[in-house]
This record gives C-alpha cells, structure tokens and sequence, in this order.
C-alpha cells in the first residue's frame, strides 16, 4: 500500500530545505479556538440544524459561540497578532464538524456537546459553514502571510467525530426514531455507550475497515487500540483498499454544488474512491489544506495512539503540497519561504526530551507540559539552562512550553505578569493561550463537571487587562526581533541573570530585577560598555562589571549593547 500513497504524493512536487531566514525553534506562537475568538460575522452563527442557546451559560459551554475567520481577519488586519510579536498563529481545526451534540460529562451529560473546537471532524473535506467559507479562510491565511506570520492547523489522524443522533438523522446511518428538531434537544438521559451498542448494523456510516469501536474488546491499554473516550478509532494499521464511506457519498450526492463555497478545491480528488487505505484517505484530505492555502504547520493530537510511520506518511504528503502551493502561487510572499511543514504533537505528560522515533516520524517537538507555571523568578533561570542547553544539543528537536492550553489552565492567574517572563524569554518555541494576555475570564461552564470547558470562554474585547496586554506585547516583541532568547546558547550568570549568545549577539536576561541590586555583566560587556534594557529603552554605562537602571516595571531586564 505505501507505494500506492508515494504515487499519489508524487504528482504534488518536490522536497525543499529549511529557511535560514526563520527559525520555527525561536517562535511565538497565538494559539486560539476559532470559534471563541472574535465574531465577525453574525449570519453565520447557526447552521446544520444546531442550536447555540440553550438558555443558560452553563448549557451552551459546548456550543457554537459565533466566532470566525471574519473575526480573526478583522483582528489581523487591526496589527494585533503583530503588536503581539507573533510569529505564527495556530487555530483550531477548520474541518467540518459533527452537526449533533455528545453528551457534556460524559455518561452524567450536563450540557450538550458540540464540536465547536474542532477536534470532532465529520468531513475533512470542506470547512466548518459556522466558520466561513474558502475564500474567507484563503483571504486569512493570505493576510497573515502577509505579515509574515506562519499559520498552523490541527491534524487529527487518530479518530473522527463521535455519531451522533443529528447526524444520524441527517445522514440516515441509523434509525433514532427522531426528528431533526427533536435529535438537536438535550436529552439528559440519553446514552451514546447505548447508541452505538444497540446499532452495530448501521447504514454506512464509517464500516470496520475504517474504524474499531469499544464493543470489539480492543486491548484499551494499549495506545494504537484504544478507543479514547468511546470514540471510533481509525485502524491506522489497515491496509486493505477501501471505498469511501456510503454516509459521506449521501453527504456530498445531495448537497450537489450547494456547498461548493465551503469545499476545499484541492481535496475533490479525493472525494472519489481511490486505492487507498482508510487511513491514506485522511492523509490525502488533511495535506489537501495545505495545497490548497499554504498551511505552515499542524499540531498532531495524541500522537502516540497513531502509528509512528503513518505520521511519517502524513508528513511527507504535507511538504509535497506545501511545494506544490508554493510553485502555484509565486507572487504570495509566503511561497518564498523554504523551511518545510512543522509537526509538533501533543504526546500525554510529554516534557522536552526528544524522542528519536517521532523525531524520524518528521516532528520537531512535542507539547511541554511541564514549564513552570507559577511565575517563579527564583528557579526559571536554572529551567531555561537546561532548555537551552537542549536546544544545543539537538539541531532537530526544540522545547514546545506553554502556560495554558486547551484542556486546563493551569498558570497562576494572580501571577500571569511573571509567568508571561518565565514563557516569552524560555529558549525553544513559546505558546500563548489565547486571552492570557487579556485576562480573559472563566465562563459559567466552570459549574458543570467538566469544568475545564470554562476554560475556553469567548474573549472579550471589552475587558481587557491593558497591564498584562503591554507586557506581553513588549516581550513578544522584544523576542521576535531577538531570534537569539530562543536559539542561542545560555550561560548561567547567578539565580536570577543569564546570558543568551550566538554568532550575531549577546543578550544578558535579569529577572527579579530591582533598581538597587546591580546586574551583573562582566563576563560579557567590558567596563565602558553603553547598553540599553530592551523592555524600557533606559541606558546606562557598565561599570565595576555591574550595570543598573532607575526602574523595572515588571521586574525583568533584557540587556543589550548600543550599537553604534
């Protein structure tokens, strides 16, 4: 089967080297849920029979909240992403979504749950109609390119959306003796473990070439089994050919040319049957993205339930078509770039060691889980050592840190100043959740069970922590104009100083800054030496090996020599 996936890929181009004008290992990346972003456009709030109130906070916690590529354009378009020093922003996957509801919790289901964060794609082949439409996605990718800032996606290889009672009335996979009214309303006491145990029969939904299901007695210890909170796990593994599933086939039959602006045109090809395996049907659907708009990069959920080799697959057929692109498009600013797709995944409880097979696989990281969170000044100097002495040691892995994610917040909000210092000068690549720049608030959702659903409320763009916002402002762009903070070789200075240097230039960092302790600098800038703190723009003279300023606002200096 693999020499089958070759030939396909073939046809899109060839392989290309990395950029010296771009570094992936110094970059900061926004990561954002689309849909709780910004509200562009309100038309398009509602779609596929879903409802998005259900009359309390607490119960729309998992609904479609209106968020969008119009939104997000508005907010590039305005510098924020830039002022922001962002060198690439990472959305939420744009792929159609279930249009049903899981239930919230689990079996206690507490709230409907929708796919509002993309991670329960229905048909990777055309976007989210809650999201935009192509050319609205293409104008967003156009315009951040323009900016120079990278855009990455999810890829999610491992499983596609649950079944759901709307889908299945929509898409007659089985029969739930409901109205499409009916199968949107919460049902507390139905049971989706009792769905898809009474329905083993259904009519053509994804068959048992395509997916195992709890009921098989999968060994769910073992990652490349395991049916991840029953859901239907792709059998990565299988590579008998298959046909496209006959709900898919009814799917794209009866919209006809209704839904041809949301189609991605690069992934029609592969709406047809081919020779392929299952899951080199979702490889081809998901690199289809990146030819047809450039996608820089994907974030690659649970990787270890995957087969390291398809991963490798998946990251060929990106690069292929991200060549592709570029030779398609060569007055876009962005074909002139070289480096290839990153991948970097997120493996559970993953810290910054490199992992030789996901390394070979095409990944450059995986999601650290465990840069401190409680902005402690006094032990971040010795973290960031052995970052940047990883950094060193692998010219093909790099730390991947974040303060909060999707899943939990788990920084200190009372210390988000000092935390936002421990990220945004950490070496290797930094992540900003959005809104912990704003302070952006948790939602009601916070009284369900699964309360981490709080922790993806809308922005709101009338409560903003202008104090927070400015620092993060000035650290990412101190940092984005500095490739060295996240590159270069760290020499440990004392608990609180150190000093970052490569071939082009040497940075000292102090962090717990006060205007009466002296920084000390000998090692690195003679006596004599005129240098500014990038934070303030305040400059003073090295004298007794020891420099100072009249102030630090948030106790941090990043200290470098007046070039002449």
């Amino acid at each position: 089967m693999k020499h089958l996936l070759i030939a396909l890929l073939a046809l899109i181009g060839p392989f290309s080297a990395l950029s010296t004008d771009f570094q992936w290992g110094n970059a900061t990346v926004y990561f954002l849920i689309t849909d709780r972003f910004c509200n562009g456009d309100t038309l398009n709030d509602c779609n596929y029979g879903r409802i998005n109130d259900y009359g309390s906070e607490q119960l729309n916690a998992a609904t479609f909240h209106g968020g969008d590529f119009a939104g997000l354009l508005q907010k590039a378009r305005e510098g924020y992403f830039t002022d922001l020093g962002i060198d690439v922003v990472w959305m939420t996957d744009v792929y159609e979504q279930i249009h049903g509801w899981m239930s919230g919790s689990g079996a206690i289901n507490d709230f409907p749950h929708y796919g509002y964060h993309g991670y329960y794609p229905l048909d990777y082949t055309q976007i989210d109609k809650n999201y935009g439409t192509v050319e609205e996605f293409r104008a967003l990718v156009d315009e951040l390119h323009r900016q120079g800032i990278r855009v990455m996606l999810g890829a999610n290889i491992n499983d596609p959306g649950y079944p759901t009672l709307l889908d299945a009335v929509q898409l007659g996979f089985a029969d739930t003796g409901l109205t499409e009214a009916q199968a949107t309303q919460h049902i507390r006491d139905w049971s989706y473990d009792f769905f898809y145990a009474n329905r083993l029969n259904w009519n053509g939904w994804y068959d048992r070439k395509w997916v195992r299901m709890p009921d098989e007695g999968w060994d769910e210890t073992n990652p490349l089994q395991a049916t991840l909170f029953g859901m239907p796990d792709f059998k990565d593994e299988n590579t008998e050919i298959a046909s496209i599933p006959d709900f898919l086939k009814r799917k794209w039959q009866s919209e006809g040319t209704a839904n041809d602006p949301w189609v991605n045109p690069s992934a029609r090809p592969l709406r047809l049957d081919q020779p392929l395996a299952p899951i080199q049907y979702v490889i081809g659907w998901i690199a289809s993205w990146v030819e047809e708009f450039g996608i820089d990069g994907f974030r690659c959920d649970i990787v270890e339930n995957v087969h390291t080799y398809r991963w490798r697959e998946l990251y060929d057929a990106c690069n292929l078509a991200l060549n592709r692109w570029r030779l398609a498009h060569p007055d876009d600013p962005a074909s002139k770039w070289t480096d290839p797709v990153y991948f970097t995944g997120d493996f559970d409880h993953a810290n910054i060691d490199r992992k030789p097979e996901y390394a070979q696989a095409g990944f450059s990281s995986m999601v650290n889980f465990y840069l401190p969170k409680r902005g402690d000044l006094d032990a971040i100097v010795h973290t960031w050592q052995a970052y940047a002495d990883s950094v060193q040691a692998y010219s093909d892995w790099m730390p991947f840190s974040y303060l909060n994610n999707s899943y939990h917040r788990d920084a200190d909000p009372d210390r988000m100043i000092d935390c936002a210092t421990c990220l945004l000068l950490s070496p290797g690549v930094a992540q900003v959740f959005y809104g912990d720049e704003t302070g952006r608030k948790l939602s009601d959702a916070r009284f369900n069970v699964d309360s981490d659903q709080a922790f993806r409320s809308d922005m709101d763009w009338n409560d903003v922590d202008s104090v927070r916002l400015r620092h993060f402002q000035r650290l990412g762009q101190i940092r984005r104009a500095h490739p060295v903070i996240g590159t270069g070789k760290q020499t440990t200075i004392d608990v609180h100083t150190c000093a970052r240097c490569n071939d082009d230039e040497t940075l000292i960092i102090h962090v717990d800054a006060l205007p009466e302790v002296p920084i000390p600098v000998a090692s690195f800038f003679p006596n004599g030496t005129k240098v500014v703190d990038l934070y303030t723009g305040q400059q003073a003279a090295v004298a007794n090996g020891h420099v100072s300023f009249p102030s630090y606002p948030h106790r941090v200096a990043v200290v470098a020599p007046v070039l002449p």
